[in-house]
């Protein structure tokens, strides 16, 4: 499990149910038969699919095992711990912190305090700029979103290290570097920033340390709260403002940034996608920063936030922990540079032959067949011919598609059972029959009916048949009726009804038996004359084997008498 991407399928718990595709900005999914996987070279790691995912397949990996070698190592593992904890969990900072310690973490320190050095930091840029843009380089899945969907705008971002990357380089300063950092916060991109920033070495979500917690402690409220229990080397004070939508800004304003400078806040990846449409950054008069998010409601909002607690109350505990200091410093104590590099996806060009043809694959031969429902995940059907081609979905995603095709294979089985089959609805009208229905009881208006388009749909049934009411009956009750050799006038029939949706709709297979049932009875008929004939025929025999047998028993008795009186002949001469 440690070696896959940060966001995985579970295939046997994906339904196909293409909301992950409809949820993904970037189309980072592929559907392969019929179950969704992740695409990492695409994947920004918002976790969006994961909390959206109804059938909760899409999970975040865990790295609890990750942390758990390293304090098995006897290193030294200090905690980088997000601010939004505060909000998620019910505990006084003394307790959070024992309770980390009962562990195996040698100390918890706050990741706010990188925060407040990135926001000193990128105060100072503002201030010295004349005009231009400006991206916070603090959530690395706007990071990552910039350099590979909009690496136009990648050397806007500012060239500095997240805060948990200036954190744990701040944590490295003053213990050593050979210690080792574990973050924990509710975000999935922070396991990518592990990997990209080499300057911490785990990265969990408070989902993980709650299982983690459950598994070791069981009670956390049995752990005592210890006298050294504070964060070190200092609590926090402005900078645990940055888990809410417009933290970081506030924190330059108390800083002190110039007059001129915008400060805008945006969160949410579709709405910081908005942002960017038709931007150039170098017709701005003005220095503008963009504090961007890509959670709707900033980190509080993440996808690993694991709590049930309203997003109001998460907000105001937040804002509870938050302490003010008198004096912020000018300059920061620790600075990460960070260069960003574009690592864009080269989408697929494909010709539009190419696309028209995959369109017709779907079943869409001109403009009017694309539907552009979404129903597939893609905005338009195009793109859904593109990811095809691309080997990124499947043709069955077409909903309307698979509908035509359905229809299609339920219609030609209808049409050329052998059997009658008719769908009666509530007003006793057919909605549809097919031809061997009409063959059976049209009668001489058989051709009339054939003919028409809509064939026998719309017409009263019991105008067609004798036995409508048991149709009636079916609707009434919801039940399902067979009989056999069912007797209408000189035709015995075996007839089938069964609902199709109670009180709306039945539907009906009849067979014509008479046929049979006559040949069945011209078949015993002749048997039994066979069985007769035969019975006869071996009562004469048996007759005259009896008189034949009667006749040889007696002579064989005469012959055997005769011998028997000879014998005495001869032993009565032999005596004298």
């Amino acid at each position: 499990m440690n070696n896959q991407y940060p966001v995985y399928t579970l295939s046997n718990e994906c339904h196909d149910c293409y909301r992950c595709v409809r949820e993904c900005l970037v189309k980072a999914i592929k559907i392969e038969n019929g179950h969704a996987s992740v695409i990492p070279e695409k994947c920004i790691a918002c976790g969006h699919c994961v909390k959206t995912c109804p059938s909760n397949a899409k999970r975040v990996r865990v790295d609890i095992d990750k942390a758990k070698n390293l304090i098995l190592a006897q290193k030294e593992v200090y905690v980088s711990l997000a601010p939004s904890w505060s909000g998620v969990f019910e505990y006084s900072s003394e307790k959070m912190i024992s309770i980390l310690k009962k562990l195996g973490f040698k100390a918890v320190s706050e990741t706010a305090l990188g925060a407040q050095e990135v926001s000193i930091k990128t105060t100072g840029i503002l201030n010295e700029a004349e005009k231009g843009l400006f991206i916070s380089s603090a959530c690395p899945v706007i990071v990552d979103f910039i350099r590979i969907y909009h690496p136009e705008f990648t050397k806007y971002i500012t060239p500095l290290g997240s805060p948990a990357m200036t954190h744990a380089k701040m944590l490295r300063n003053n213990y050593g570097d050979d210690i080792a950092i574990v973050f924990i916060g509710p975000c999935i991109g922070k396991k990518n920033e592990v990997k990209y920033s080499g300057l911490f070495d785990v990265a969990l979500t408070f989902e993980e340390l709650k299982y983690w917690i459950h598994d070791e402690l069981v009670d956390p409220s049995t752990v005592p709260e210890e006298a050294d229990s504070k964060f070190v080397p200092e609590a926090a004070c402005e900078g645990t403002l940055y888990p809410i939508d417009g933290g970081m800004n506030e924190t330059i304003k108390r800083i002190g940034v110039k007059k001129g400078v915008q400060l805008l806040d945006i969160a949410g990846l579709e709405a910081f996608e908005k942002a960017l449409n038709n931007l150039n950054p170098d017709k701005l008069d003005r220095v503008v920063f963009v504090e961007a998010l890509s959670c709707e409601g900033g980190c509080v909002a993440g996808p690993c936030i694991s709590t049930e607690k309203a997003g109001i109350s998460i907000v105001s505990d937040v804002l509870t922990n938050v302490k003010d200091r008198e004096n912020i410093p000018k300059s920061p104590s620790v600075v990460v540079p960070y260069e960003i590099h574009e690592k864009k996806i080269v989408d697929s060009q494909y010709p539009i032959e190419e696309i028209l043809k995959t369109l017709k694959k779907l079943g869409k031969h001109t403009v009017d067949d694309e539907l552009n429902c979404g129903g597939c995940g893609y905005a338009t059907c195009r793109d859904l011919a593109k990811a095809l081609l691309d080997g990124d979905a499947e043709i069955s995603m077409c909903v309307s598609y698979m509908r035509k095709i359905a229809m299609k294979k339920a219609a030609a089985l209808v049409r050329c059972m052998p059997a009658a089959v008719v769908v009666v609805d509530s007003n006793m009208n057919i909605v549809e029959a097919n031809e061997s229905f009409m063959k059976m009881f049209t009668g001489d208006m058989y051709e009339i009916f054939k003919t028409r388009p809509e064939g026998l749909a719309g017409a009263a049934l019991d105008r067609i048949i004798d036995f409508a009411d048991l149709f009636r009956t079916i609707l009434k009750s919801g039940k399902e009726l067979h009989k056999e050799r069912y007797p209408v006038k000189n035709c015995l029939y075996d007839i089938s009804i069964f609902t199709i949706e109670e009180n709306e709709l039945v539907g009906a297979v009849i067979s014509d038996v008479t046929q049979s049932e006559t040949n069945r009875e011209k078949i015993a008929q002749k048997a039994h004359e066979v069985i007769s004939k035969n019975i006869s025929i071996v009562q004469e025999i048996a007759c005259l084997l009896g008189e034949h047998m009667v006749e040889t028993e007696t002579l064989l008795s005469s012959i055997a008498n005769d011998f028997d009186d000879k014998d005495e002949e001869d032993n009565v001469k032999s005596e004298s």
